[in-house]
């Protein structure tokens, strides 16, 4: 996969002009090799990002070199969600290299349909070791296993891929169907009853009435 850029030499303030033009501002360094200050066009980075991600190799095109790199950082605007600023990183191809590889959820888990579970995902991506070109785009984790409450992927679970070692506990979790959670039991309260309440005045009235025609008597 190649992406053609150019070589960058204002800086600064000048960035803003860059962006106005449909170009956006990167940086290419890695293991051994001078910084180059580069720019991309927008739109080819913003497909090529959407195919390759953070974990396919792409080579970068200045002329006639091709610069063998990962997206390594993607800045964007607050507002926008445009891409604002781009880290290449340049590696060789003859060296392994760790990175971080997203995990896609294939399916969906039976017990979430049949028993009212939920789904609770714990990992969305995996550090791997690999050369280069080994790299997968992602991780696949088939859901269909899930078919009682309460249990689990795990790492374990992810289908090898040669030359590809992954760097976490084969025991880490990596999404589990949880219970449905139990709804409190509202409390109720029985009505209040006016016609008792009432007739406890009564009462209550009768009574002060008999003590004080009791204490006029004593008097």
């Amino acid at each position: 996969m190649d992406l053609a850029i150019i070589v960058r030499e204002k800086f600064g303030k000048a960035n803003k002009a860059l962006r106005q033009s449909g170009l956006i501002p990167a940086e290419l360094y890695g293991h051994g090799v001078p910084n180059k200050h580069l720019a991309v066009n927008a739109r080819d980075f913003n497909a090529t990002f959407k195919e390759a991600g953070e974990s396919t190799i792409v080579n970068l095109t200045i002329g006639k070199e091709k610069h063998p790199a990962l997206v390594h950082d993607v800045q964007r605007d607050f507002l926008s969600g445009a891409v604002t600023h781009v880290d290449f990183y340049q590696v060789r191809m003859d060296e392994k290299i760790k990175a971080h590889i997203q995990i896609e959820f294939l399916g969906e888990a039976p017990a979430v349909k049949e028993h009212g579970g939920f789904l609770n995902k714990t990992m969305s991506e995996i550090e791997v070791e690999a050369f280069p070109k080994d790299l997968p785009h992602n991780l696949t984790v088939d859901l269909g296993a899930l078919d009682e409450l309460n249990k689990s992927l795990y790492v374990k679970d992810i289908p090898k891929i040669s030359g590809v070692k992954i760097l976490i506990e084969p025991d880490a979790v990596i999404a589990t169907v949880m219970p449905p959670k139990k709804e409190e039991e509202e409390k109720v309260q029985e009505p209040v009853n006016v016609a008792e309440i009432k007739v406890e005045g009564e009462e209550k009235k009768a009574e002060r009435a008999a003590e004080k025609a009791k204490e006029q008597e004593e008097k």
